[in-house]
Formats: C-alpha cells, structure tokens, sequence
C-alpha cells in the first residue's frame, strides 16, 4: 500500500542550510515576465533544483510582493536573486562569468528539448520570456543556443511557469540524476 510521507519525513533543509549547501551551476533569467504567480512559481522551482540565482529584468516583478509570495512559498528567502533593469545587461554579465546562454524560445533554429544533452560540468543561463511576446529581440543575437519544447496541439505555447519546470527537470535529468542517491 502506498502511504504518503509526512512533513518530517521529507529531509527538507532550513533556509539557511539551503543557503550553504552546493547549487547546481544554472541561472533562471526572467525576460520581463509580468505575472508575479510565474515569478513565485520560478523561485519555487529554482528551489526545488537548487539553481544558483534567479535574474528579474525589466518589468518582472520584485519581492517583496504578495503574488510572487503566495506563490513562491518562502522560496524567495532561499533562493538568490538579482534585479537588472535590461535583461542584456544580466546576459552578458553571466556570459563574462562563463555560462552558456539558453534561450527557451520559438526560432528558425531550434535545438528541440528532448536533443539536449546539458554537462554536468558546464555552467548555464536559462532565459525565459514575456508571456505573450516570448524573448526580447535584443535578447537573440546574446543566445549561445535555443531551446523549443515540442508541442502538439493548437496553442504552441506553455506557460512560462510549466516552461521552467520542464527546462529545470530535463537539465537536472540529463546532468545529475545518474549522481543522485
């Protein structure tokens, strides 16, 4: 019979523990999202795969902030985060300190999810977009690749929460899984 864990058999850490412990080497940047639940749902995600850092650029909501709270779930006090006011400025920072540029995106030249095989060893930059206008054109020509998610029905588009989810679990699939106890 199956039988659901209680909270105190979760092995969850304290925020400060979190804090301290490694941190698989991935930045989530967020190309002026305007909805402050994706916000909360990419911290709380970025905790889950404890990522490095989340960059907010542009007009991404910041915390403190009631939505990104209600939706983070405390994941803003564990995860590091960074404001840029253009996201071109965090990309080239995060280029200069040696990550690769991932845009998740829609292009002439995609690289489909299920091809892409992340390095443990490497350090990289997921770059997310505006929910209705997806990345910034100034955000292209900084991209070391594009990813696209295949997709089958009418819409062609995931929202930009379920896109970081999907990004963070396949890297962490392809890059740790096989080290993890």
């Amino acid at each position: 019979m199956i039988r659901k864990l209680q909270l105190e058999e979760l092995g969850r850490v304290d925020v400060d523990t979190f804090k301290n412990q490694p941190k698989h080497p991935v930045v989530l940047v967020l190309d002026n999202l305007r909805s402050a639940h994706n916000v909360g749902a990419a911290f709380r995600t970025g905790d889950a795969f404890a990522v490095e850092a989340l960059y907010l650029c542009g007009i991404t909501p910041q915390p403190p902030h009631k939505e990104i709270h209600k939706a983070a779930l405390g994941a803003t006090e564990s995860v590091e985060w960074h404001y840029f006011e253009q996201t071109a400025e965090a990309i080239k920072l995060l280029k200069e300190q040696g990550y690769r540029i991932v845009g998740v995106e829609q292009t002439d030249s995609p690289t489909y999810l299920q091809d892409f095989r992340p390095a443990a060893e490497e350090k990289y930059a997921f770059v997310f977009g505006n929910e209705v206008y997806g990345l910034s054109e100034e955000v292209l020509p900084l991209l070391d690749m594009a990813l696209e998610i295949p997709q089958f029905g009418t819409k062609h588009s995931l929202n930009v929460s379920v896109t970081v989810g999907i990004v963070c679990w396949h890297y962490w699939q392809h890059a740790f899984a096989s080290k993890t106890p």
